[in-house]
């Protein structure tokens, strides 16, 4: 079973609570929008580090900054339907998405081509009202949301 780990981080505005969404990158996800934006997080082994560490290198390797200070508020864990386990933590900070320098993968592209390329781990970073990020989330994610929404009410 594959484990991933991320921080989501939340910010208080004039017009609600906003959650900071990855939209993931690479050409499966090019045109999407529904499903294809995620907690900025990645896959570490059990037994390895622990998943607050590795929510953190993660959040360091997929935003290119150092993960913000804060108190961290547990949001469980939730399973994707390709089976990965999920465990999140929201931290209260503010973030410019123009400072984010995505970490970088190479996959063969076009299929069957021999050709390798780069893409970002993320291609773009925003911040969403909670409403907007339940609907373009990938769907088991959206449970962080609304656990995060039960913490800050």
């Amino acid at each position: 079973m594959k484990t991933s780990a991320g921080l989501l981080l939340f910010r208080h505005t004039d017009h609600g609570l906003e959650v900071l969404l990855g939209h993931m990158g690479g050409p499966f996800f090019a045109r999407r929008d529904a499903g294809a934006w995620s907690v900025p997080k990645g896959e570490y082994e059990s037994g390895s580090e622990s998943a607050w560490d590795a929510a953190r290198r993660e959040f360091q390797e997929e935003l290119g900054l150092a993960p913000p200070d804060g108190e961290a508020v547990p949001l469980g864990e939730v399973r994707q339907t390709n089976g990965k386990v999920v465990t999140a933590w929201a931290i209260e900070a503010d973030l410019d998405p123009a400072t984010v320098v995505p970490g970088t993968f190479a996959m063969e592209w076009p299929p069957k081509s021999g050709q390798t390329r780069e893409f970002p781990e993320l291609d773009r970073v925003e911040w969403f009202g909670l409403d907007r990020a339940r609907a373009v989330i990938v769907t088991a994610q959206a449970a962080f949301l609304d656990r995060l929404a039960e913490h800050s009410a």
